[in-house]
């Protein structure tokens, strides 16, 4: 079932916290709703399931408007984020609850909630009430029974945000492929970047009572909407540098240590203008200093990050660069140094309001640069 959101605003007293967001998501597709806490993720969610009424706009579940209509008539299941396990009931109990309001035998009511618990491997404590559980198991509980009755539309409050990393991992994989089996269409809200890339078909992401951005994962991360965004998508965090794009013998260029750096021909409606300089720290790689393009910098720290090793650079002006590389590659940790930026990635976003400039289409690139 498709969901629309028309023009939908929500205040709570005189905090705005959904300002005329309208947002529509596909028949079977998952997306992820992602942003700061407090941006309104899950009071979105509540308004579409019914729990709040929405200030005015409108929201409709498979075409049909759900003003007035009940939360239990809306085919809508859901994990809150605070678990609303009936504490009177064991776990199986509790999962079983949405195939028992809809009256199925016992025997299917019995192997749903076996098939979904050993998926969440919370099968061990089945018999046990919520005061019994940790804090991941009562969230797997809570997950379990909003998968158990095989709802139209599944809204996820962050469902694995108490889970163990190594459980987290598991379920970052299998997820995708169980909500793709079940058809449904599913609103997935996380603060987490990597469990939003690895889950969404597409991402909305959410900030200031109002939606920013709307994209595939590698649209989001590749193209995000302002620096906000680019900043939110990353580990470790994108290097953001002010520059001011200047004419140079290989088109459009930035300085950095007072050495060139060829950028996007595109990019040339922003000569002159106070701009900053998206560069992801994979992106950057130390260099001879006699490789052209090389830029002097001093190497400040280095941190072994698992898989790779992050190092904390300065460029002449004392600004800082990150650079990432693969764990057990040879780089200097201390002392002068010399960098290279694989530039064609790399961003600019305009200085005052950190929104992204999109560099010119080709057709339009003509003539632009001497």
């Amino acid at each position: 079932m498709s969901i629309d959101l028309i023009d939908v605003s929500k205040s709570f007293k005189t905090d705005t916290v959904l300002d005329r967001v309208s947002l529509s998501v596909a028949s079977g597709e998952t997306l992820v709703l992602f942003g700061p806490s407090g941006a309104g993720k899950t009071v979105l969610l509540r308004l579409i399931a019914g729990v709040v009424e929405p200030d005015s706009g409108s929201i409709r579940i498979a075409g049909r408007d759900m003003h007035e209509v009940e939360p239990e008539h809306r085919g809508v299941g859901m994990a809150f984020q605070n678990f609303a396990l009936f504490p009177h009931m064991d776990a199986a109990a509790n999962i079983a609850a949405p195939l028992e309001a809809r009256r199925a035998g016992s025997g299917a009511i019995k192997g749903a909630v076996d098939r979904v618990a050993k998926m969440l491997k919370i099968d061990h404590v089945l018999h046990h009430k919520p005061k019994e559980l940790s804090n991941g198991q009562k969230q797997r509980t809570a997950l379990a029974r909003a998968l158990s009755g095989e709802p139209s539309v599944l809204l996820l409050d962050d469902p694995l945000r108490n889970v163990d990393a190594k459980l987290r991992f598991e379920m970052r994989l299998e997820l995708p492929r169980l909500l793709k089996d079940r058809e449904s269409t599913v609103i997935y809200v996380t603060q987490d970047y990597k469990e939003a890339m690895a889950l969404g078909d597409r991402i909305a992401v959410l900030s200031h009572a109002g939606l920013v951005q709307v994209g595939t994962p590698e649209e989001i991360y590749l193209a995000p909407a302002n620096t906000e965004i680019a900043r939110l998508f990353g580990d470790p965090v994108i290097n953001l540098l002010d520059v001011t794009p200047e004419r140079g013998e290989r088109g459009v260029q930035v300085r950095l240590s007072d050495r060139p750096l060829a950028i996007d021909p595109g990019f040339a409606h922003a000569l002159g203008a106070p701009c900053i300089l998206g560069v992801r720290p994979e992106a950057v790689r130390f260099a001879d200093a006699a490789e052209p393009g090389a830029i002097p910098v001093e190497v400040e720290a280095e941190m072994s990050l698992n898989e790779k090793t992050v190092t904390l650079c300065a460029t002449a002006r004392r600004r800082e660069i990150l650079v990432s590389r693969p764990a057990g590659t040879p780089g200097p940790d201390h002392g002068a140094a010399h960098i290279a930026i694989d530039a064609a990635g790399a961003l600019l976003f305009d200085r005052e309001s950190g929104a992204r400039i999109a560099p010119a289409p080709e057709a339009a690139r003509i003539g632009e640069v001497a």
